[in-house]
Parts: structure tokens; sequence; C-alpha cells
């Protein structure tokens, strides 16, 4: 009898715990993650369609001044720096001063100057004196007319020397100004107080007003099929990458650069910020064409990498999220083209994607 009792006691709690592992793989089945809504908040869904396939190739480059717009400055006089107003990098208006240089020559302007007014007031006086004598018959015409030309060619001289002045732009006590010729930033400064200038001078400043800079793309002869003047291009700078600038290509330069081994192509840009500045590198996007070939497009930025593998969260509602491997065909800077098929009331998680996976994942 107490064995029958073991044995019965014992089939029942057999039972009882078979049938507690199915009541718990059941629910570990039907387990589920849902998306809350504070989560939802930050998280962008998208939907998911067919798009021409749209490849770009990645090209090196460089951000460059825009040479129509560069001004630059030598003296055309001889002299010393006596002050200089402005630092490289400075924003200057047109027609501001930028330095004062004393100079022998204008010493000797001014000299020559003097000498001729003082000339031209003595020739004035002589031909009014000789016109009393040549109505009275005591003077040759031709005398008459020698001195009218000699004075004629004192105020010629006289133009001249104020033409220098205004070219020189003279000041005062042999001095002359150096102006800036337009307004601009000071890209270029050779020049300091107390400095020679010299006839061999090499630039003294150069002046740029940047809003609108120049991009020189290395084109290589494999990619030159490519690109074409009037095609679209985006560009990236190093300094700033998340921020693209949509350019035209304007020129392809026919000559082969032997020192770096490419074809040379520019993008003018607008600069209204001043974040594209000259020397730095750049990236230039360009688009390969798409063939009239159509895949499934999404955002690079929904795509999840797990030991060498792609995956995208699949999103039909808040409480029905799937994970789901995908094979990229073609890809450009911001999108994937993917192989496998997308249902109609399938979006894709296009931001917190990962953070989902490894919930997904637990």
């Amino acid at each position: 009898m107490t064995h029958y009792r073991i044995f019965t006691l014992f089939f029942l709690n057999l039972i009882f715990s078979c049938q507690s592992k199915a009541v718990q793989e059941q629910h570990e089945e039907t387990k589920t993650y849902c998306l809350n809504e504070q989560l939802k908040k930050t998280t962008d869904i998208e939907d998911v369609h067919k798009k021409e396939i749209q490849e770009h190739i990645v090209l090196p480059g460089k951000i460059e001044y825009n040479e129509n717009d560069w001004v630059t400055f030598k003296s055309l006089l001889e002299g010393v720096v006596e002050s200089v107003h402005f630092e490289l990098g400075d924003y200057v208006e047109k027609g501001q001063t930028l330095g004062i240089v004393r100079s022998a020559r204008i010493q000797e302007l001014n000299r020559e100057q003097i000498t001729l007014q003082n000339q031209i007031k003595m020739l004035e006086q002589e031909v009014e004196t000789q016109i009393e004598m040549f109505h009275d018959g005591m003077l040759a015409r031709s005398e008459l007319m020698q001195t009218q030309n000699e004075l004629a060619s004192a105020k010629v001289d006289l133009q001249r020397v104020h033409q220098d002045f205004v070219l020189y732009q003279v000041t005062s006590n042999g001095k002359f100004k150096i102006s800036a010729s337009k307004a601009g930033y000071i890209i270029q400064k050779n020049i300091s107080k107390g400095q020679t200038l010299t006839s061999d001078n090499e630039i003294l400043f150069s002046i740029s007003n940047l809003k609108q800079v120049w991009v020189m793309v290395n084109v290589y002869a494999g990619n030159l099929k490519y690109v074409k003047v009037g095609d679209e291009v985006q560009v990236k700078t190093i300094a700033f990458p998340d921020e693209i600038y949509n350019g035209t290509i304007d020129k392809v330069y026919n000559f082969f650069d032997e020192k770096e081994h490419v074809i040379k192509a520019r993008v003018v840009l607008d600069n209204e910020n001043l974040n594209l500045m000259p020397g730095l590198s750049a990236e230039i996007l360009i688009n390969k064409g798409s063939e009239g070939k159509k895949a499934f497009a999404i955002p690079n930025k929904a795509k999840i990498f797990n030991n060498n593998k792609e995956y995208v969260i699949i999103y039909k509602n808040d409480c029905d999220l799937k994970i789901r491997p995908i094979t990229t065909i073609a890809s450009n800077e911001s999108i994937s083209y993917i192989e496998e098929p997308f249902a109609e009331d399938e979006q894709i998680v296009a931001s917190n994607a990962l953070l989902l996976f490894e919930e997904l994942n637990k």
C-alpha cells in the first residue's frame, strides 16, 4: 500500500512538472517586445519603396581661392614701410588705408611739382609780355609761339606729376599710402613695419571676399567617364563632415597633371558661412548613373552590422518588431539598395535601430 501511494505521488508530480514546463515554454514563445511611447518619440520609422539605383564615386579634392575674385598688391615705388594697418585674415573695405610708405621718389615728385609750378608762372608772365610786344611789332610770331609751346609743355609735365600723385596715392612729406582695391579678406600678407620695398618685391598682400570658392577635384583616368561639365555633385569637408554642399562641375581641365597623375575638374561653390576655407581637403561625390535598375532603398542609418552581417528592424506596429537580415547590392553616401523584397505593410526603423536590435535579441 505504501509503495502504491509513493508511485501515485511521483506520477502526479511528473504530470504537474510537464504541464508547468509546457506553460512556461508557451509563455516564452508568445513573449514580445513593445516600443514604448518615450522611445517612440525619438525613433524614426520610414516606408520602404523601390527606387532607381544611384551609385556614387568619391573623389578627393581641395578647397581653393576663386582666382577670378582674387587681387594682389605689389608696390609701384621703392621705399620704407612706415606703418601697417591690417593683419592676416582681417576684413577690409574698398579704399581703406592698409599702410603708409616713405619714398624718395615722392620727394622727387614734390620737388618736380614746385619747379614746374614756378616755371609755368614765369612762362605765363613772359607770354603776356610777348603778346603785347608782338602786337606792337616788336617781336616775331615765331618767338611768341616758342614761348607758348614751352608753357604748354610745362603744363603737360605738371599734369603728369599730378597723375602720379593720384596713382601712388601720395599723402604728404614724401609718403604714399597703400589702399584696398576691393572689399574682402586679407588672405596673404608679406609686409611689415620697417620693411624696405624694392623694385623686385614679391606680392605684399592679397584680398578675396571668400563668398565663392573653387573645389579642385582630382579625377583619376578610370573615373573620367563619370565626370562631365554640368554634372551635379555633392561636396563634404573634413572640418564639417555632416554639412553637404551641392554644386555643379563647371570645368574639366584638358591636360594631365603629371605631378599628381590626375586630371583636374572644378566646382564653384557659394560660401556664405565661410566654412569652406581654402586649403581644406574635401570629398566630392559624383553620381555614376542608374542604368534604369531599381531596388528597395533604405537609409544607411537604418542598417545594423553584427558578426559581418547586415540587418534591419521591420516595423508593423509597436508590438510587432522583427529583425531581418538583408543583402546590400548597391549603395551611395545616404542610401543602400536591398536585394530582399518588403511587403506593403512593412516599414523599417531608421533611428535607434541598434538599441531595438539589442532589445529584440535578449
